[in-house]
């Protein structure tokens, strides 16, 4: 059925996923998967109880089986981040768990796209590409998507605009060594420093740096106050489910595993891709200024050591 989507992990995000996605236009069935089967059932009956006042998917919960058919599988199943930790931190044991969960999807829908918000997210793509034989456009880390939109409506809070009217992507590891591509940020078909100019509100290098460590710092700053950060991230999955399920061809900032990136072998960090039917085109590298592509290749070569010992977890 086109436009059958599954969930794999009813925890907060997704749930949260969930919801949003049960109002996606083009998401006609969506099946909710947890080992927790009671949580999965709960879940569904209460996110289609909302949908029920208006025009929504079909929504229940299921087993593994449910999901044939399903054009896109969401994997948010493992433990989330706690206070004080990053990203990296969760290595171990969410590639035990996501490993688990690919090998039940796979045999089920071995040609889904699969789009993973399991941290570390940049990890999880290159799991599925050298241990189950994915093909890289078919395995998508949310990544810096989400980054991508905090950068976006940051900017378009200073500058008194649309988030729709700034063109800005964040690159690299979604996490402490990603890259705002300040180089290659637009307004108004110009630079946007030029066009922060323009109309009278500069951003001078103090203040980028504050937006940056900002951007950066968000998941971490709404975990110390309500432990989970979960609707920002269901808002990521939901738009680039609407951008697979529909075929739109969007771009956005994700994550693929690549087998080389400026020099580094076997990386999966964010670039810009399209996203449609067949999921992820290859990805696609932006110009970038010297201090850009030497902190890109560092996020890339931090992701290379993580996944080289992601993929050694038995």
């Amino acid at each position: 059925m086109r436009g059958k989507v599954g969930i794999v992990g009813a925890g907060q995000v997704g749930a949260a996923s969930g919801f949003l996605l049960a109002q996606t236009p083009g998401v006609d069935e969506l099946i909710l998967v947890d080992q927790d089967a009671a949580r999965a059932a709960s879940e569904a009956s209460d996110i289609s109880h909302a949908a029920a006042f208006g025009p929504a998917a079909q929504v229940t919960s299921g087993d593994y089986g449910d999901l044939a058919g399903a054009q896109l599988v969401v994997v948010a199943a493992g433990a989330s981040l706690k206070p004080g930790q990053t990203r990296l931190d969760l290595l171990a044991s969410n590639v035990k768990v996501v490993r688990a969960v690919l090998d039940q999807v796979l045999r089920v829908v071995p040609d889904a796209v699969l789009l993973f918000a399991t941290n570390p997210v940049d990890v999880m793509p290159a799991l599925a590409v050298r241990r189950f034989g994915v093909p890289p456009g078919r395995a998508i880390g949310t990544g810096c998507a989400l980054d991508s939109a905090r950068f976006r409506d940051r900017l378009a809070r200073y500058l008194g605009v649309s988030p729709g009217s700034v063109h800005a992507y964040v690159l690299g590891e979604h996490g402490d060594s990603e890259v705002l591509h300040w180089s290659g940020a637009q307004a108004a078909g110009m630079p946007l420093l030029r066009f922060a100019e323009q109309i009278g509100r500069p951003l001078p290098a103090e203040l980028r740096d504050s937006i940056a460590s900002e951007v950066r710092g968000s998941a971490y700053r709404i975990k110390e106050g309500k432990g989970v950060s979960n609707y920002g991230i269901a808002g990521s999955v939901a738009r680039l489910a609407r951008s697979i399920v529909n075929d739109e061809q969007a771009v956005f900032s994700v994550s693929t595993f690549m087998e080389e990136l400026l020099g580094v072998a076997e990386t999966c960090v964010s670039l810009p891709h399209l996203l449609g039917a067949r999921g992820a085109s290859h990805p696609l590298l932006p110009e970038m200024d010297a201090a850009e592509t030497a902190a890109l290749r560092h996020s890339a070569t931090l992701l290379h050591d993580a996944i080289r010992a992601g993929l050694a977890e038995h």
